[in-house]
């Protein structure tokens, strides 16, 4: 599927001239996985279904009449035909199938809701490709790859379910989705309104664009992680690129930090380098998304809290670069080798194919463009500003297309949005997303709720012995709202007949 798309955002930080953005879903990847003590409800033995509904590839054209199967699934062991609900799970950039065996928040409630769970698929990813293998061919292929057309395809399939499942017509449907998923809940209740009654928008950052918001918000609340979680961690970290780069002057050095960083494949120039650091900082943030209050299982086990632990060997930033960089590799070590079954570290391999990164990097060049940039000083990161142009000049040389950064507000409507209702907006304090997102109540209907302790979409995780407080109550008040919907719909329901 091409680079991991945490390092293409990387990328485009930190290399001159390339700017590729990343899916919200990429940098939380371990939000999307099961706690290693939570085996006993680890979804991928799920009760589901798979189905197929044919699609137009273009909702609103008419030119074009092809057509493509879209994949969803079905579980509905809990759904009642008499007072129940469908909970609609907003697919988002990877296989349907990981994000259901992935999100245990919608199968803990299903009993309570009495609800059927259904979980779709986005177009262009996992197995629901327009133009099947030549999908990702060129930007004439990639044209219908828009959130509008994957809201359209939502609205269709809920309308085939209702029309064709016995006891579905006139139940209430509810969207959840967390990261880009969760921008997706959010804008299907605003754009379909007859369709949902409401959403639970999880780590949605739909203000993350344009100058809705600071590029810079996002890698501060990162470097605020590493602050709180250790004294001198964030200055040890900030002070580790430029060790970096006196190091990598003479190939004697570049040979003493390939052996201190126990890489497995030495470096050998200045791109080696630049690929390396994007790496490093790749880890940081990954780790600000996973930064959970148990211990976790991705591509590599973690630790609870695991930057607390990663900042126990970064508490003296004024030590000379070797022992800085010999403490930057246990710190790395932790992410990458918990289990202590690496012998040396690979640069190339930190992402999950369940996650379509060839998709994103096509939508984040044309409607989904975020600005991130960093300073150095309000962040541990070097310094590198957003560059629009730069930015626009590679997605031309990538794609044959130029971005559009100022749609997604035009269409969707920015901060400008308390004329809907019914949306519930969740955010974790950890989570660097947050600063992109809706925090604050906009409406008594618009509701915003924080978890202080959770990193990504920790609230759509399944439940957890260790879950703090804040989660348990943000879940309690999820479903609060939820069947508020529930009960009012059916109540507006009992009026017409």
């Amino acid at each position: 599927m091409g680079r991991p798309a945490v390092l293409l955002l990387l990328l485009a930080l930190l290399t001159p001239g390339v700017a590729i953005p990343v899916p919200p879903a990429v940098k939380a990847l371990s939000s999307l996985r099961w706690s290693t003590g939570f085996t006993s409800r680890h979804f991928t033995g799920a009760k589901y279904s798979v189905h197929y509904i044919l699609q137009k590839v273009d909702h609103f054209g008419f030119a074009v009449d092809k057509t493509f199967k879209q994949r969803y699934l079905i579980a509905d062991e809990h759904w009642k035909k008499d007072g129940g609900s469908i909970l609609f799970y907003t697919g988002n950039e990877g296989d349907i199938i990981w994000f259901c065996n992935n999100t245990g928040f919608m199968w803990d409630v299903a009993e309570e809701l009495k609800a059927m769970l259904v979980f779709a698929e986005h177009r262009y990813y996992g197995e629901s490709l327009p133009f099947g293998n030549n999908s990702f061919k060129d930007s004439r292929h990639l044209n219908y790859l828009t959130s509008e057309q994957a809201l359209a395809d939502f609205a269709m399939l809920i309308k085939h379910l209702k029309r064709t499942i016995p006891g579905a017509k006139n139940q209430p449907v509810i969207a959840i989705g967390g990261s880009y998923g969760g921008m997706l809940a959010a804008w299907f209740r605003m754009k379909y309104p007859h369709m949902v009654v409401g959403a639970l928008a999880a780590s949605a950052p739909i203000w993350q664009f344009g100058n809705l918001v600071s590029c810079g918000v996002f890698m501060e609340i990162v470097t605020t992680d590493f602050k709180k979680s250790g004294p001198n961690c964030s200055e040890s970290i900030r002070r580790s690129w430029d060790a970096i780069n006196r190091y990598s002057r003479t190939g004697a050095g570049l040979g003493w930090l390939s052996e201190a960083l126990h890489l497995c494949t030495p470096l050998t120039n200045t791109q080696d380098v630049q690929h390396l650091k994007v790496w490093i900082s790749e880890t940081w943030i990954n780790l600000a998304m996973v930064d959970y209050p148990y211990e976790s299982d991705f591509l590599q086990p973690l630790p609870a809290w695991p930057i607390k632990v990663v900042c126990q060997y970064l508490r003296n930033p004024n030590v000379p670069d070797a022992q800085l960089l010999q403490n930057i590799f246990q710190a790395l070590n932790v992410y990458y080798n918990y289990s202590g079954q690496a012998s040396c570290l690979n640069v190339s391999e930190t992402t999950t194919s369940s996650l379509g990164t060839q998709g994103w990097s096509y939508q984040a060049c044309t409607e989904m463009v975020m600005p991130f940039c960093t300073n150095g000083i309000d962040d541990m990161f070097e310094p590198h500003s957003w560059n629009l142009r730069e930015f626009s000049d590679d997605c031309f040389k990538q794609w044959g297309v130029r971005p559009r950064p100022a749609w997604i507000i035009t269409t969707y409507g920015g901060k400008n949005i308390s004329a809907h209702t019914n949306i519930i907006f969740s955010n974790g304090e950890l989570d660097p997303w947050s600063g992109g997102g809706v925090t604050k109540d906009i409406t008594d209907t618009l509701v915003a709720i924080t978890i202080p302790e959770g990193a990504h979409h920790l609230d759509l995780r399944a439940r957890n012995a260790f879950d703090p407080t804040a989660v348990l109550l943000a879940r309690s008040l999820e479903v609060r709202h939820m069947k508020q919907w529930i009960k009012d719909y059916y109540a507006n329901l009992r009026k017409k007949h």
